[in-house]
């Protein structure tokens, strides 16, 4: 099968000019696209149901090499290796995590020869993703260069640096054999309480949350048919922004109207889709006020109808996660790849059980429920997605070359400028910064154990962690640690919800010692406690936190502003920041 593959693939790649831009979308699906579909239609027409339904999944596997045997994968798939899971299922695509639940990353090295082998096995080449959305969300660590997330480059304002910073991503993903990135982020945090998306997003304003989506698609999907892009996925339609609960434990209902989501939630999908965007991802969450019925948007004909018709969009529609608990509420687990089909979706994401949903898929399409040209479609958009971003003739990576790849001195000054252009400086009354010099004896504590040793290596200081909710001795231990401080820094995370953080904060302000406190996470933080000195950081990572040291030491001004609206007891306006 590999080989007639091949070739059916080079020859549709032969009739596209190498040079081809992925954007704008109108030459991307009304010219590109369409030069290879024949080809691609007639490789459709020669597979199997099993193996077009195969194509339809994209699924997890245990372990960090692909013939290693690995006892999660007898559990849940009756065969003990990787290799073994795709040789068996031939799904469309895998996912890697970086959680001991499925532990497939180690170093780059691994990850390349763990992506070769999996392709080995497969008959059409895969789609491997990952989640490499950066920030809080990050699956692949040092040495692979570390960015600031999203909402961190909402507030830096600048789409040049988004760009670059998907460019940068997807070429090291590429090097290791990664060709999807389940990335940017779409959603508009409009909702300062909630709790799953928060700066996972770029803003709660729609239009630059679409200028930077927009900028991401860019950088991540490059030329057509380049060995440097990978395809993007913007993620969550039709938006996730609004909800006050988590869809990985519940089923968040949202209640806005279609004037309302076109509004707030449509733009950066819209400017996604403008941008050639290859894959859109769904979320487990009820629109109420478009379908009311209550079905997840996943399952949801109307929900997806405002992608495919309204958005125009002929992409791939990809579900979230199908173990999530916010699409399995309302029905089993042999219902839900049947109903997301027939809601409009092409890809299936982590089923709980493979074996059950692959079964399924073939039954509807037997007994009638689905017909097989409904099939076609789906498989027609996944095999022309890979196609498009040279997966099919360029599916391997170069183990040898990987390391030379990732984190070079190029992408590191990139990524250290770039985090530098996002710290806000919120409040600055009391004249703490810019110091005049660079503290000899600072202390950083409060939240993160890795966060705060990170900051104070960068500051040449001591590190007190106190966790996300410090205890009376760890307090009183911080409080004493500061006597002998001429600078103390205090991280926060979740202040709002938790007292003991606040008090923390109030009682080294008590001390007289220069105090920073910082919003290591959500910049609604700011709002709480009477701190003179508040920054803004957006994210916890490596990057941002030696930006920080530097906004701290006064090498580099803070230029960042809000990209929300802060609410509270001392609110700030979206685009708030104070300079020196």
């Amino acid at each position: 099968m590999l080989r007639p593959l091949v070739v059916v693939a080079l020859a549709a790649a032969s009739v596209v000019a190498p040079s081809a831009q992925a954007a704008p979308a109108d030459a991307q699906n009304t010219g590109t696209q369409n030069t290879g579909a024949q080809s691609l239609t007639a490789l459709v027409q020669g597979m199997s149901l099993e193996q077009k339904v195969g194509q339809l999944f994209v699924t997890y596997v245990h372990g960090q090499s692909s013939n290693e045997a690995h006892p999660g994968n007898l559990r849940d798939f009756g065969v003990a290796t990787p290799a073994e899971v795709v040789a068996k299922f031939q799904p469309g695509g895998v996912i890697y995590f970086n959680n001991t639940s499925y532990d497939n990353i180690d170093t780059p090295r691994q990850i390349a020869a763990l992506s070769n082998g999996l392709q080995g096995a497969s008959r059409i080449p895969l789609a491997i993703s990952t989640d490499q959305e950066m920030g809080i969300v990050t699956r692949i660590g040092l040495p692979a260069t570390q960015f600031p997330g999203n909402m961190a480059l909402g507030a830096g304002r600048s789409t040049q640096d988004a760009e670059l910073a998907a460019r940068i991503t997807a070429r090291e993903l590429r090097a290791m054999g990664i060709t999807q990135n389940f990335a940017p982020d779409a959603d508009v945090n409009s909702n300062p309480a909630n709790p799953v998306i928060g700066v996972r997003s770029y803003s709660s304003d729609p239009a630059l949350a679409a200028e930077l989506t927009a900028a991401q698609v860019r950088g991540y999907q490059g030329r057509v048919l380049s060995q440097h892009s990978v395809s993007a996925t913007a993620k969550h339609f039709p938006g996730h922004g609004d909800t006050g609960q988590d869809s990985h434990t519940t089923l968040p209902k949202v209640d806005r109207t279609v004037e309302e989501w076109r509004a707030v939630d449509a733009p950066p999908f819209k400017a996604a889709i403008a941008a050639g965007i290859d894959s859109i991802m769904t979320a487990h969450i009820q629109m109420t006020k478009i379908d009311p019925s209550g079905e997840p948007a996943t399952l949801s004909k109307p929900s997806l109808d405002l992608l495919r018709e309204e958005l125009d969009f002929d992409g791939v529609v990809i579900t979230d996660s199908l173990a999530m608990a916010g699409v399995r509420q309302l029905h089993s687990d042999a219902e839900i790849p049947v109903l997301a089909l027939k809601a409009g979706v092409d890809q299936l994401l982590m089923p709980v059980n493979l074996q059950v949903a692959f079964d399924s898929v073939i039954a509807a399409v037997r007994n009638g429920e689905l017909t097989e040209r409904r099939i076609d479609e789906s498989v027609l958009r996944v095999l022309r997605m890979k196609f498009l971003r040279g997966m099919l003739t360029s599916p391997r990576a170069d183990v040898d070359t990987v390391d030379s790849v990732l984190a070079t001195p190029e992408h590191k000054a990139a990524a250290r400028q770039i985090a530098d252009r996002t710290i806000t400086a919120v409040r600055n009354d009391a004249g703490v910064l810019p110091r005049p010099t660079k503290p000899t004896a600072a202390l950083v504590t409060g939240w993160g154990e890795t966060t705060s040793r990170t900051l104070a290596t960068a500051l040449g200081g001591t590190a007190l962690p106190t966790g996300t909710a410090p205890t009376e001795a760890q307090i009183t231990a911080a409080v004493q640690a500061a006597a002998n401080a001429d600078l103390v820094v205090v991280l926060t995370n979740a202040l709002s919800r938790q007292p003991a953080q606040q008090d923390l904060l109030t009682r080294l302000l008590a001390t007289g010692k220069p105090v920073v406190a910082v919003a290591a996470q959500n910049p609604y933080d700011v709002a709480y406690t009477a701190a003179p000195t508040w920054l803004a950081t957006y994210s916890y990572g490596v990057a941002s936190m030696e930006s920080l040291a530097r906004v701290i030491t006064g090498e580099v001004s803070p230029v960042g502003t809000l990209p929300v609206a802060v609410p509270g007891p001392t609110p700030y306006p979206f685009g708030h920041g104070v300079g020196w």
